[in-house]
């Protein structure tokens, strides 16, 4: 690879032939990869047609994956501080957008994205249209400046522009904050992938995961995760596009599901209002209803209910040993009777999340909206209707304004434009990753839809014992991401009788659609790539934040490159370490850990990053206490409305009264954000502006007329 060093202005010296020569290496090597992947998959397509097991093919997709990604890690291992923090600055720009849409494309984008689309429809794309158009922000108004001024990591460039460790500090606290929330979210989807395709143990199918993780970032760091994250990009998208064209072509006999999106979706419009009108369906709506109404009674003198439940199943028990009846009847009642609440306040917690479950399913459809249905409520409906339309439409315009916002603010993302050899191509890759990010983007919900269009036409109507293999298979892996039950007692499958999570849509496509189970593998891959890619970039984040930040510019600024590049392996393995185990509680769902991530970086750092670029009067105390109050307040909504936050943090009073104008707890940027702005701006006319030779600085970045790399 040609060599390159950074300049005193954060530019990079670089022949044209070296430069064409490097790219051109890079053409050959990615091309071989892409070819030698494909005919890996076709085979162990033939493979399996020749009996090879499925527990063997989702063990050599893992190891053949993972091996690949330790691979590239050991080739390209340094512990040159450039090399590791930006891999040398010498990233093209078409390679650093693929790069990039691979640490884009995380566990809640390649799995979840879909999955969000499938249950909650038109509300969905808020995450499309916000991702996406957070890279418009990023283009225009931080990437080509940020790579201006030249340093490794956004902590960094605080320091830099606010003049002194107080705002790098902050920067640090805010960073590992933002990277240790996203960062579980990939550890439980890799985790969620790494069960399915062998059949470990969820906890084990983690710790499994995470070697593929740490064997890239703590190799080689960003030069080592760069190259693997192009090898992950190419997996991923391949894996995601062939089982949607395969639906395509099975429902429509058209192989570009972007263009039948529109045909698909008005058939499962109409397929909606048969099956809202169909007496079994409004059977096990009514059956819901009323375990709604007996929880409800229970609830309201749980002494007394806890006591005739207790009594009731131990007088069952009795009787039934009594009677010697079977083993099997006996020990059925012994479950019952040990799975009764041990007291009142267990009773209260189980029975009140019973009663929300089944409210959940008193709504048609299973409780989903109609997929497309703009907003929830009518306008010109009654006063209650209004109140749910108006605060539905609220949310979708705060979460794409938080995603939005939040995207052009997260640390590892940031990072990626550091690595690029110029400005110029800092822009340029900020447009190739929109290319490659769009890719997904744009099939995504033409995915969600096909797959609506099988479980209402296919799945509805059969009976349990002919349902597909695929729906026990899942309902082993978490019985919280898919269950069946037949709640109606007449042996024929209803949409109210599933509970579905979003998680699964895309990895179960592959079954869902009658294709091979190597594809199911292939598409595990995938997941395991975006996964594994994200995890790798925000590890490499929260490490180099405490290695370079922390201990190189506050602790230690004598310290060797050597010394520097082996604590921020050491940080990055007990960091990996922490989030599998949180991961591994299942604290949460994937999409609230992502999007609580990029409400976090919203209102932390977003502020502080676009005033320190155009304000030249933004000062030091207005960016610290600026991201202090954005965080903290965007943090403090979000541990009074989300319901397991509530739990951690003790918070008992009702939701409604901790909430504000109706806005749910993934939105709570769209509070931190405008504060964070306007303490940084009352905060900094109030101090003195920063030094001179900061406000040129500014002025050398902002303007092209002056000299630039």
């Amino acid at each position: 690879m040609a060599g390159m060093s950074p300049d005193g202005g954060g530019s990079t010296t670089i022949s044209a032939s070296e430069n064409a020569a490097f790219k051109a290496q890079l053409n050959k090597v990615y091309a071989w990869y892409t070819g030698g992947f494909l005919a890996f998959v076709v085979v162990l397509a033939i493979l399996e047609q020749f009996g090879l097991p499925r527990n063997w093919i989702g063990f050599i997709f893992l190891l053949a994956t993972v091996a690949l990604y330790a691979g590239i890690g050991i080739m390209s291992r340094t512990n040159d501080a450039s090399e590791y923090y930006v891999a040398g600055r010498r990233v093209p720009a078409v390679y650093n957008g693929m790069a990039t849409g691979a640490d884009w494309m995380s566990a809640a984008s390649f799995i979840g994205m879909a999955g969000t689309l499938y249950l909650t429809g038109y509300g969905g794309l808020a995450f499309i249209m916000g991702w996406t158009g957070g890279y418009c922000l990023v283009a225009l108004f931080l990437a080509p400046y940020l790579r201006k001024f030249g340093q490794f990591t956004i902590p960094d460039f605080l320091g830099a522009r606010y003049e002194g460790n107080l705002a790098r500090f902050v920067g640090i606290l805010i960073a590992i904050l933002v990277s240790f929330v996203y960062v579980v979210a990939q550890i439980f989807g890799v985790g969620l992938i790494t069960t399915r395709l062998t059949g470990l143990a969820f906890e084990i199918g983690i710790f499994v995961g995470l070697g593929g993780i740490l064997v890239c970032s703590f190799l080689g760091g960003m030069r080592a995760v760069t190259w693997t994250q192009v090898a992950q990009y190419i997996i991923l998208i391949i894996a995601y596009m062939i089982p949607v064209v395969w639906l395509s072509v099975k429902q429509t006999g058209v192989p570009v599901p972007q263009v039948i999106y529109g045909s698909q979706l008005a058939k499962v419009t109409a397929k909606e209002q048969q099956l809202i009108d169909d007496p079994k369906e409004k059977e096990v709506i009514a059956i819901f209803k009323q375990r709604s109404d007996d929880l409800a009674a229970k609830l309201k003198d749980v002494p007394a209910a806890l006591t005739a439940d207790r009594t009731a199943a131990q007088t069952k028990l009795d009787e039934l040993k009594a009677q010697n009846a079977p083993v099997a009847d006996i020990q059925g009642a012994e479950r019952a009777l040990a799975a009764i609440p041990k007291d009142e306040a267990a009773a209260r917690t189980a029975w009140t999340a019973a009663k929300a479950a089944a409210d959940a399913r008193t709504r048609p459809l299973a409780g989903m909206p109609r997929h497309g249905q703009i907003y929830a409520g009518d306008p010109n409906g009654t006063e209650a209707q209004q109140k749910t339309f108006n605060e539905s439409r609220r949310n979708f315009l705060s979460l794409v304004f938080c995603l939005m916002v939040g995207t052009a603010a997260l640390p590892h993302i940031l990072m990626r434009y550091y690595t690029t050899p110029s400005v110029k191509e800092a822009r340029q890759s900020v447009t190739w990753s929109l290319f490659f990010i769009f890719l997904l983007y744009f099939t995504a919900p033409a995915l969600a839809v096909l797959v609506k269009y099988e479980v209402f036409n296919v799945l509805v109507g059969t009976p349990f014992d002919k349902l597909p293999a695929w729906v026990g298979a899942w309902a082993k892996v978490d019985p919280s991401l898919l269950s069946v039950s037949d709640i109606n007692k007449d042996g024929i499958f209803q949409l109210g009788e599933m509970r579905i999570g979003g998680d699964i849509i895309v990895l179960a496509t592959p079954e869902i659609g009658g294709l091979p189970y190597v594809i199911s593998g292939m598409v595990a891959a995938g997941g395991l790539a975006a996964a594994l890619s994200t995890a790798d970039g925000l590890l490499l984040t929260i490490a180099n934040a405490l290695s370079h930040d922390l201990y190189y510019k506050m602790i230690d600024p004598n310290a060797p490159t050597s010394r520097r590049v082996m604590i921020s392996k050491v940080l990055l393995l007990v960091v990996a370490l922490a989030a599998a185990y949180v991961a591994s509680l299942r604290i949460a769902d994937i999409l609230f850990l992502v999007s609580a991530a990029f409400s976090l970086a919203a209102a932390g750092f977003f502020p502080a990053l676009v005033l320190g670029i155009f304000w030249k009067r933004a000062s030091k105390w207005g960016a610290v206490l600026g991201m202090l109050s954005g965080v903290t307040i965007t943090f403090y909504y979000m541990a009074t409305t989300q319901v397991w936050m509530r739990g951690l943090f003790g918070v008992t009073g009702p939701i409604a009264d901790y909430t504000w104008f109706g806005i749910a707890p993934i939105s709570a940027g769209i509070f931190g954000v405008p504060l964070g702005f306007a303490v940084m701006i009352i905060v900094s006319l109030l101090t003195p502006a920063p030094k001179a030779e900061i406000q040129q600085l500014i002025e050398h970045v902002r303007y092209p007329n002056i000299k630039t790399a």
